[in-house]
């Protein structure tokens, strides 16, 4: 025997070795391997994590007990929101609410309830409260968006890491998505946005596997389509689109806009790889396009055509557009921002734009540098289009409307296309800016010549540092009344019955929504804060308009005097009590001028009744 084969011999596994200390060891390596290839993406996701909680922890360690100060309204609306999702749990759910406006209801589907959002964390509410779930979704939107785009940029487009790690953070923490945190959870779950754009790729992948790439690279003959992956990619393409719907319809209508557009861009850029791709790439969008049907038909018809269904818009384009000089600006919301950022937008939570001169200057330079790549291209004429949309009807610059029109002035007044606000078309541009700089930091890593690998990533970063974000305000939210924290409220409302608060909850003061809330939505209210349709032809509206015994309730609610009450007025209590289908009325202690609603109320209805730390009248 040879030296070599002894030695082989001697370390060798031998024939007494069993099987499975073999497989174990097997095992435990593919274990480290694993460990060491996925470890900088768990550091990254960390990352992450870390940032939006720290972005987000003024909510922290108490969500029950804050507020986003900059939009409590809103918190409020979607607490009530994932309350009544969570109620899918029980069994005791419809997309027609009949928890507030009693009796019409709510149209949950013309409403953003973020119903899958609310399904998803259902145990978390009903064990903790709406808050705690309000929390984690503030806070888990911002990191989810950013891991997915980070991966995405890393397994689809295979960018180097840093530049994957830059592009996701600014998907997931870009000062339009911070701004939009507060409370707008519909406008930050984006991440299925990567899903959606992975699946057309791996459509797009299919239609040519050998031939050609999705970046509309051509490296050979077309090689024979892949007939399953084309039907599974459409399939689940469509049942993606879908469950989106029920997170956020107007990231889906956005994300849909942008990708017509880049589509349009990417096929004048790429015509010979368009050209081989699109019969099979039909077919699976067409795949697409039957499941959404079948999963949607009814949940759209419903939305636009149910009971207390809208089909137009709430909001007026003009007001809702964002102002040109709003673009170089810095939001108050970054840590280089000032609060005169305020005057050139509608409010805290719809800071879309204010990405500052250094960022668009190193993001047109970007473009520039790499204008010769198809994806570049549709990139930036999806940037330029979708930032023009945003504009609206008329180009607003530093707060004076123009006569100017703007590119929005051609879908105003679209059918559906109204829903959307004109200046949150500037959201759409945060992904496609995000790649044109990953893009441009992975080609200058990969740079033989060493001043540009270092080069490029230190101005990108000089750049993203005046629109790094600061956290979100908070504010301590007032306590609720014991009467409802305690249960005292079953004494007087069963499951499925009306608790009429005094005053009622409006768009303006939804505060008594949040004692719904509380008790897990289990008794309905009169009036609210909601998008129904009682504005004249039965177009979409903000809230409802008052009952009379409501009115009252508001005028002393807002003066503090108890008014003179005829019969008459008593009368209309009566008739409005019983149309609300009320079992009984509340006036909490710590309602504004409580007592002089107590006594009103007493007027109108006749002496109330104590329990804990309200007066109550029971009525059915």
């Amino acid at each position: 025997m040879t030296r070599s084969a002894t030695a082989a011999q001697d370390t060798g596994p031998g024939p007494d070795v069993p099987d499975e200390y073999l497989r174990r060891g097997s095992r435990r390596s593919r274990i480290a391997a694993a460990a060491r290839r996925y470890a900088p993406d768990v550091a990254v996701s960390l990352f992450f994590v870390a940032v939006s909680a720290w972005l987000t922890y003024h909510l922290w360690p108490s969500p029950s007990g804050r507020l986003l100060a900059l939009n409590p309204e809103d918190q409020t609306l979607y607490e009530w929101f994932l309350a009544s999702d969570a109620r899918l749990l029980l069994g005791d759910f419809s997309l027609l609410s009949d928890r507030l406006n009693a009796p019409d209801g709510v149209n949950l589907m013309t409403n953003t309830t973020v119903i899958a959002l609310g399904f998803l964390m259902a145990p978390v509410t009903l064990a903790f409260g709406a808050p705690v779930t309000f929390a984690l979704l503030v806070a888990g939107n911002l990191a989810a968006s950013a891991i997915a785009f980070y991966l995405m940029f890393v397994r689809l487009v295979g960018a180097h890491r840093f530049a994957a790690a830059v592009g996701g953070a600014f998907c997931g923490f870009a000062p339009g998505m911070v701004s939009q945190s507060n409370s707008h959870l519909h406008m930050t779950a984006i991440w299925l946005i990567p899903v959606m754009v992975w699946l057309l790729a791996r459509l797009m992948q299919s239609a040519d596997p050998t031939g050609s790439t999705p970046d509309g690279r051509i490296h050979g003959p077309a090689g024979p389509a892949d007939r399953r992956r084309t039907v599974t990619s459409g399939a689940w393409l469509g049942v993606v689109v879908a469950v989106q719907v029920f997170v956020g319809e107007e990231v889906l209508f956005l994300t849909a806009v942008t990708l017509i557009v880049m589509a349009a861009a990417f096929a004048a850029a790429a015509p010979r790889y368009v050209r081989r791709i699109l019969p099979t790439f039909l077919v699976g969008m067409a795949v697409a396009v039957a499941v959404g049907v079948v999963l949607l038909a009814y949940p759209l018809w419903f939305q636009f055509a149910g009971p207390q269904g809208v089909s137009d818009g709430v909001f007026d384009p003009d007001y809702f557009s964002a102002d040109l000089a709003s673009w170089p600006a810095v939001s108050e919301l970054s840590i280089a921002g000032s609060a005169s950022a305020a005057e050139l937008t509608t409010g805290p939570a719809e800071y879309n734009t204010f990405l500052g001169w250094p960022l668009l200057i190193v993001t047109a330079g970007c473009a520039g540098w790499l204008i010769r790549r198809p994806m570049v291209v549709a990139c930036t004429v999806g940037t330029v289009l979708m930032a023009g949309l945003s504009l609206g009807p008329r180009i607003v610059v530093d707060g004076t409307r123009t006569d100017v029109p703007g590119p929005y002035a051609l879908l105003n007044g679209l059918p559906v296309v109204d829903g959307a606000l004109p200046m949150r078309f500037a959201l759409a541009v945060i992904p496609l800016i995000a790649a044109i700089l990953v893009l441009a930091v992975d080609r200058a890593l990969r740079l033989g010549w060493r001043p540009g690998r270092v080069l490029v990533p230190t101005v990108l970063t000089a750049a993203l540092l005046p629109v790094v974000p600061a956290p979100l305000p908070g504010m301590d939210r007032e306590p609720l009344p014991q009467f409802i924290t305690a249960g005292h409220w079953r004494d007087c409302v069963s499951t499925g019955g009306v608790l009429v608060p005094v005053p009622p909850a409006t768009p303006k003061e939804p505060w008594p929504m949040a004692w719904a809330t509380a008790a897990n939505v289990a008794f309905g209210m009169p009036e609210g804060f909601f998008i129904g349709p009682y504005a004249p032809g039965g177009e979409a509206s903000m809230g409802t308009f008052k009952q009379p015994t409501s009115k009252i309730w508001a005028e002393v609610a807002r003066t503090g005097e108890v008014p003179e009450i005829t019969d008459d007025e008593r009368a209309r209590a009566r008739r409005d009590l019983a149309r609300w289908g009320a079992d009984c009325v509340v006036v909490a202690d710590g309602t504004v001028h409580a007592d002089p609603l107590r006594r009103t109320t007493e007027e109108l209805i006749g002496p109330g009744e104590r329990i804990a730390d309200a007066w109550v009248w029971r009525v059915g």
